[in-house]
């Protein structure tokens, strides 16, 4: 469900405050399954900040994204400006629950997707199609697994006090996947952490949400000088 859009609000409102907004599409499904982990995404993005000539950044990411950005922040600390993190992993993982994805199973994969969200709307035919064209794809499958695994192995719990870079979290109160006292971990284990709720909001915020996503990150922004 990574698609560039979901960070479409940002990329119109943004721009409009003097900020550059830059999306990166991470290589899921395209690099070799031994590059198909937390920490080669991290590197991908590292690779990709050079390439655009960018000295520093400010790092946004949502569930895997945030656990590359934060990956990414402790490899090359020096290229991080912050990091805003929604719904992010590296703590605690439950994408699926305890259940296997259902090939050909529809009615399954819509009701799955519809869950990650607090309105159920915002997972619409075109999204769920996605994620059940994914499901069918057996290399796709087991990229996906690949993946899940390694943001399991890479848990960050032991890295984050460590971790100084300013950090503005924002989570759905109604966080299915990564549950609200995974916000307050993460709270607790970054030293220089900002956490903000929205309510009637699930696991993507800045799709659910979008202005007020926007409203919070611009004030933490200008209140942070960044």
């Amino acid at each position: 469900m990574g698609g560039l859009s979901n960070f479409g609000g940002m990329a119109e409102f943004f721009p409009k405050h003097g900020y550059k907004v830059v999306i990166p599409e991470l290589p899921l499904y395209t690099q070799n399954i031994l590059k198909t982990n937390v920490k080669a995404f991290s590197k991908y993005v590292k690779d990709f900040i050079t390439f655009k000539g960018f000295e520093k950044v400010i790092l946004v990411g949502n569930s895997l994204g945030g656990h590359v950005a934060l990956y990414h922040t402790k490899m090359y600390p020096e290229k991080v400006m912050a990091m805003i993190l929604t719904g992010s992993s590296g703590l605690y993982e439950s994408a699926m629950g305890d259940s296997y994805p259902k090939r050909g199973d529809y009615e399954y994969i819509k009701q799955k997707t519809q869950g990650v969200f607090y309105n159920p709307e915002i997972a619409t035919k075109e999204v769920v199609d996605e994620v059940f064209a994914i499901v069918n794809d057996r290399i796709k499958v087991i990229k996906t697994l690949t993946i899940a695994k390694s943001a399991i192995r890479h848990n960050m719990a032991k890295d984050l006090p460590k971790m100084t870079t300013p950090t503005c979290l924002i989570w759905g109160k109604n966080d299915k996947v990564t549950p609200p006292e995974v916000a307050e971990e993460f709270h607790r284990l970054l030293p220089n952490s900002s956490l903000y709720w929205i309510d009637q909001c699930g696991h993507a915020a800045m799709m659910e949400h979008p202005d007020e996503f926007n409203r919070i990150v611009l004030e933490w922004l200008q209140n942070n000088q960044l």
